[in-house]
């Protein structure tokens, strides 16, 4: 339950904010442009909080933290007295229209640029993309990759952890091949070819490294125990952390898969640990809890280990100063902007499922998870929803920014508004596939957690 709030929280902060961003966007160059901006809303619904300014402004803060809107005076739905006419946003010219409405998206753009920036500056605790395993018989196996291969770009493009090699990877989702460079332990570079023609990627099931037959360099658990979860068989045998566990049913254990491949297997069996706990050996009991998979049944104990140490020089910091921070969050927002839109096209060709769209609780995990990790991760998961905001936001769905600016486009080209009844059609049909698209996205989350 803890978890709940914690990730509701951390999503209603992350929202708010992107929210307001975006918003902002379209408030200051509305205000730069003469309009009169009659409502700031962040969120929908009955207002919760209120201000009038001497501009006569409104701002609010709504009861439905799910969006926000910027209400301008229009003299195409509202009674304008002459002496404002010059201030409605009917009555401005087809450029300034764009610009106020380009102006959202641009901001989230910006405002990602700068979490970026600002999360360099802190600093990224991160870890070099080294390879532990390779799967026989494998993409990466017949591409060449050997356990210790250290993966230091990929097409070209830099990747120093393990972050920007999924980004990559994901990014040649429906392509013929990739070329991935590495490093080998003897510091001699090579240049491996993955061919892709046979990749099924399901990300509800996988991820990409692993589809690949690619197992990401982790330290060894040990048999001491790190974590015991709130109201697990751990916690109702006894087990606290600390405790190191010697023997499941006096049979020695020699690592911690052995005692995890045991457990599944005995859903809702009791067991017998012999642990050691401040030089003191005794034995437990415990039941093992059962959990559905979609495999069947597997048992479940609730609790996980201590690993051995990183060899030195696999973690690393991404930390830069004031200047040097600017070039690389630069780099990373544009590479962010466009796997964005190459996902969207890959939607449109179908190399990429509707399933694989989220929603709002998958963003709400996502929010709770990097909040949970500190600042720096946090910022770097806002960096992400801002631009993944900007992009869709610029689509030519005419509910959305991009469609409004379609329509001025159109103005601009032909000289004239277009046609309300084409407007009206415009927005019934955009309204029905947004509400489709979000009905998807809603429907994975669930399907994700049940």
């Amino acid at each position: 339950m803890l978890a709940f709030f914690w990730s509701l929280g951390a999503f209603i902060l992350a929202l708010g904010i992107l929210v307001a961003v975006h918003e902002w966007g379209h408030f200051y160059v509305a205000r730069k442009c003469g309009v009169q901006v009659e409502r700031f809303s962040i969120g929908f619904g009955k207002p919760i909080w209120r201000k009038l300014s001497k501009s006569g402004t409104e701002y609010v803060i709504a009861m439905i933290p799910l969006g926000g809107y910027v209400r301008m005076l229009d003299g195409r739905i509202d009674d304008v007295p002459p002496e404002l006419e010059s201030k409605a946003f009917n009555n401005k010219t087809v450029l300034q229209r764009m610009a106020i409405i380009a102006a959202g998206p641009g901001v989230n753009f910006i405002f990602a640029f700068f979490a970026l920036w600002l999360m360099y500056i802190v600093g990224l605790e991160t870890v070099k993309p080294i390879v532990k395993a390779v799967e026989p018989d494998s993409i990466a196996h017949v591409a060449g990759m050997q356990p210790g291969d250290e993966i230091i770009n990929i097409d070209g493009r830099n990747t120093p952890d393990w972050e920007a090699v999924n980004l990559e990877l994901v990014s040649n989702i429906g392509g013929d091949n990739t070329v991935v460079t590495v490093r080998n332990s003897s510091n001699t570079e090579k240049e491996l070819t993955f061919t892709l023609d046979t990749w099924n990627f399901d990300p509800d099931i996988e991820s990409p490294l692993s589809s690949l037959g690619l197992t990401p360099f982790r330290p060894n658990p040990t048999l001491t125990v790190g974590f015991v979860g709130d109201d697990s068989a751990a916690k109702e045998a006894g087990l606290l952390p600390g405790d190191k566990i010697v023997t499941l049913n006096g049979n020695k254990l020699a690592s911690w898969n052995a005692l995890v491949d045991e457990v599944v297997e005995s859903p809702g069996e009791v067991i017998s640990l012999a642990i050691e706990r401040d030089g003191q050996q005794q034995t437990l009991r415990a039941t093992i809890a059962r959990r559905d998979t979609p495999q069947g049944q597997s048992g479940y104990l609730g609790v996980s280990p201590t690993f051995e140490s990183w060899p030195e020089g696999y973690v690393f910091t991404h930390q830069y100063g004031i200047i040097e921070a600017i070039g690389t969050a630069l780099d990373k927002t544009w590479r962010l902007m466009t796997l964005s839109v190459e996902m969207i096209g890959k939607l449109l060709t179908g190399d990429v499922s509707v399933k694989n769209l989220s929603g709002p609780i998958s963003i709400a995990q996502g929010a709770g998870t990097s909040a949970g990790y500190g600042l720096a991760y946090f910022l770097s998961f806002l960096a992400l929803i801002s631009v993944n905001l900007g992009i869709i936001n610029l689509l030519p769905l005419p509910m959305l920014d991009g469609g409004h600016l379609m329509f001025f486009i159109v103005e601009w080209i032909i000289g004239k508004p277009v046609p309300e009844a084409v407007q009206e059609w415009g927005y019934r049909i955009g309204g029905v596939l947004l509400f489709m698209i979000m009905g998807i996205a809603i429907f994975n989350d669930i399907a994700r957690i049940t």
